[in-house]
C-alpha cells in the first residue's frame, strides 16, 4: 500500500450516507482535519424519495447527498474522496491505518464507521425492480406513497401480525400473507380480525409489477391477490469487515439486524478512538436518525480530540507555568 503523503487525519469517516455526511459537517465546522471516504452504495438510492425528513420530505436521496457534498466544500479542513476502505488496523500510539481500494493507505487519530447496512429482503421472483418503491420494509418511510391501496405484509407469526396491524394506519385493506401456516394463537388471530386484517396462508411464488409499481402477489397455485404495496421483512448485515478487523464488539443477532456494532451513549465502540453511527449500530433505520447520530458522534469526537490535545500540551509545558 502507498502511504498517503498527507499528515495523519484527525478523523476518517468511512461512509458517505446521511450519518457520515452529517458527521463531516460538524467536524468541518469545528475545524477538524477530516477525510470522508464515500463508496456511494447508500441503501435508499432506490427509493422515490426520503419520507419523513423534516425540510426534505420526499426529496430524492441522491439530491440530499449531493447537497451535503456541496455544503462540505465550504469547509477547507474536510476532504471527500470517492472510494472504498477495504481494510483497517490499529496502530499503537498512532490511532488507525486504513487501506483504500485505490492502493493508498491513510492514518487517523479517530475513525467513525458510518457504512450503513446491507438490506437483504426475501429472495422472491419479481421483487428486485419493486424494492424501495412499492415493496418496502418501513411503512413510515413508504406508507404514504401507497396509502388507501390494497396492502399486504409478507411475514408470519407475531411479527407479521404486528406489522399487519401497524399497516392499517395507511389503508383499510390489509392482508397478512403468511406463506404457509400462520402460527398465530387465538388472541393474535382475534386482534387481526378486530383490525380488519385478512389472513392468507397460500404460498407466495412471485410478485407481479408494472415497472416499479406492484400489481399483485402471485401464489403457487397461479392465483393472484391485487396489491398496491407490500411490506416485507429484511435482515440487515454489515457491509464491510472493518468493525471486526478493528476489534469492535458486535451485538448478538436481533429481529432486524444479523450483527450490529455496539456503541455507548457517546457513539464510542469498545475500541478507544473508534466510533460508529447510523444503521450499523442497530438504531431504527431512518435518514433522520442517521443524521442525528452522525452529528452527535462528531461532537463527541471533537470533545475527545480537544481533551487529548489539552492533555498533551499540559505534559510538555514547563513545570509551574500556568
Amino acid at each position: 500500500m502507498e502511504t498517503d503523503p498527507d499528515q495523519t487525519w484527525e478523523c476518517v469517516i468511512v461512509g458517505g450516507g446521511a450519518a457520515g455526511l452529517s458527521a463531516a459537517l460538524v467536524l468541518g465546522r469545528a475545524r477538524r482535519r477530516t477525510l470522508l471516504v464515500d463508496a456511494g452504495r447508500q441503501s435508499n438510492l432506490a427509493a422515490h424519495g426520503i419520507g419523513g425528513l423534516l425540510g426534505h420530505d420526499t426529496r430524492p436521496a441522491p439530491d440530499l447527498y449531493a447537497a451535503g457534498h456541496t455544503e462540505l466544500a465550504a469547509y477547507p479542513t474536510v476532504e471527500v474522496r470517492r472510494g472504498e476502505v477495504v481494510h483497517g488496523r490499529r496502530v499503537p500510539g498512532a490511532g488507525f491505518a486504513l487501506d483504500l481500494a485505490d492502493g493508498r493507505s491513510v492514518t487517523a487519530r479517530r475513525v467513525l464507521l458510518a457504512t450503513g447496512m446491507d438490506y437483504r429482503p426475501p429472495a422472491l421472483a419479481g421483487l428486485p425492480p419493486l424494492w424501495g418503491r412499492s415493496v418496502f420494509h418501513c411503512p413510515f418511510c413508504h406508507g404514504w406513497e401507497v396509502r388507501d391501496q390494497p396492502l399486504a405484509v409478507l411475514d408470519r407469526g407475531d411479527t407479521g401480525a404486528q406489522r399487519a396491524v401497524l399497516l392499517g394506519a395507511w389503508s383499510a385493506d390489509v392482508t397478512l400473507l403468511t406463506d404457509g401456516p400462520p402460527g398465530l394463537d387465538d388472541a393474535r388471530a382475534a386482534q387481526l380480525a378486530a383490525a380488519g386484517v385478512t389472513v392468507d396462508d397460500r404460498h407466495v411464488a412471485a410478485l407481479r409489477g408494472d415497472g416499479d409499481t406492484l400489481r399483485a402477489a402471485v401464489f403457487a397455485d397461479g392465483a393472484e391477490r391485487p396489491l398496491g404495496g407490500l411490506l416485507v421483512p429484511v435482515t440487515l448485515h454489515q457491509r464491510t469487515a472493518l468493525a471486526h478487523e478493528l476489534g469492535a464488539a458486535i451485538a448478538p443477532p436481533g429481529h432486524l439486524s444479523a450483527e450490529t456494532v455496539q456503541v455507548d451513549a457517546l457513539s464510542a465502540t469498545s475500541v478507544a478512538g473508534l466510533h460508529a453511527a447510523g444503521d450499523l449500530c442497530g438504531q431504527m433505520p431512518t435518514v433522520a436518525n442517521a443524521i442525528a447520530a452522525g452529528a452527535s458522534a462528531a461532537a463527541m469526537i471533537v470533545h475527545g480530540l480537544m481533551a487529548e490535545a489539552a492533555a498533551a500540551a499540559a505534559e510538555t509545558s514547563p513545570a509551574g507555568v500556568g
